[in-house]
């Protein structure tokens, strides 16, 4: 899309200048970021569309409501490229970041993919075990200092556990929740003091004040999943939680009923959790997906609860993502009432991207195909979903 619409300009960029001007945001506005960066350099005239205050307000408003999926390479000595998805946009884009990452990498680091938020993308160097900040629309990136619990490595970070928070002009917060002598901590790392911040987590039950239970006012991290129970960590946003309100421990138990000589992965973010249950075709490990569950149901009242079966996946789009696999993965969020899960599996070495969103309000699932991302060899290292790109 972007080669096509780039070239139709360069040769009528007269003809496109004399549209009316609504026209022209209009159609700006429903690229994606890359397309729009590629679109400056047509003419001057759209160059100033672009950078004109109201077009890039009304651009990053939108885009925050867009999501991004994006899977990391890890031959970094071969291909460093972040590939990104857009949920609005019909083919994979391609971030070069290993010279970006240049200024703060050796050679021979091993480079994994963590999390992202807006134009932030969080990297871990397994190698000297460090955190690394990139922020793709300043290309600005630092070293994020050790947290209280000393140099980490790859294994050490669980998706489920952190979430990367753009707060605007370029910084972020880092929160992630770990457990330190058995009990839930939370560890806060701000980019505008550059500085780490923890407290411990109450457990009992503990009620989170009301304004932070709206959606949007809290985040939902997981200390630690097991097969039938899971410590969850509630952190209030907009009140404060890690300066004024401690977080609070939830501990939901998980009834799966029979497993009928079924598989089963459990997929966790944002206080929701994707139960995947397979079953096998042969004896050389190849399984077969069969049903795709979505629980939830975690309430900040302070109550005794329960993880509670929100849907199942309708069999209709079961059909259609139906594959043999021999490895799979996956990674669940939940924003502005929208829940979306990624399943990444291998057979063979090649892979097999799924992308579902619930939403909420509607009781409705969707199925997002996407095309081909070229990912061929067992080489991912990282995948994360992220609000939208915004101009900087």
């Amino acid at each position: 899309m972007m080669e096509t619409i780039h070239e139709k300009l360069s040769a009528n960029t007269v003809g496109f200048c004399l549209l009316p001007s609504e026209i022209i945001q209009n159609i700006l506005l429903h690229l994606a970021l890359p397309e729009i960066i590629c679109l400056k350099s047509v003419s001057r005239f759209v160059a100033g569309v672009i950078s004109d205050q109201n077009f890039e307000s009304a651009y990053n408003s939108q885009s925050r409501s867009s999501a991004w999926l994006f899977l990391y390479k890890k031959r970094w000595n071969r291909d460093a490229i972040l590939h990104g998805f857009n949920d609005r946009s019909s083919r994979w884009f391609n971030f070069r970041v290993d010279g970006l990452l240049k200024p703060v990498i050796c050679p021979g680091d091993h480079i994994y993919f963590l999390t992202a938020s807006s134009n932030v993308f969080l990297f871990v160097s397994n190698t000297r075990r460090e955190l690394l900040a990139l922020d793709l629309g300043t290309k600005a990136v630092k070293t994020i200092p050790p947290s209280p619990l000393g140099p980490r490595g790859t294994s050490s970070w669980r998706r489920s556990g952190m979430k990367l928070v753009a707060t605007g002009s370029g910084h972020f917060q880092f929160l992630f929740v770990d457990l330190v002598h058995d009990s839930p901590v939370l560890f806060v790392y701000s980019s505008k003091t550059d500085t780490w911040q923890s407290v411990e987590a109450r457990e009992g039950l503990a009620e989170m004040p009301r304004v932070c239970q709206k959606e949007g006012g809290h985040v939902l991290l997981d200390a630690i999943n097991g097969p039938y129970e899971s410590t969850v960590t509630a952190v209030g946003l907009e009140c404060g939680a890690y300066n004024n309100h401690a977080p609070i421990v939830l501990r939901p138990k998980f009834n799966p009923g029979p497993t009928d000589g079924l598989d089963r992965l459990q997929v966790y973010g944002d206080g929701n959790m994707l139960v995947v249950k397979s079953h096998g075709v042969d004896d050389a490990g190849v399984r077969m997906l069969s049903d795709i569950e979505l629980w939830g149901g975690l309430r900040l009242n302070g109550s005794w609860q329960n993880w509670e079966l929100v849907s199942k996946v309708p069999r209709r789009i079961k059909e259609q993502i139906r594959k043999p696999y021999r490895a799979m993965r996956g990674c669940l969020e939940r924003r502005e009432g929208i829940i979306r899960a990624v399943l990444v599996s291998n057979y063979d070495g090649l892979w097999d991207i799924i992308w579902l969103s619930y939403d909420t309000g509607r009781s409705l699932w969707t199925w997002l195909p996407l095309p081909d991302c070229e990912m061929k060899g067992l080489n991912m290292a990282g995948i994360a979903f992220s609000s939208g790109l915004t101009l900087p």
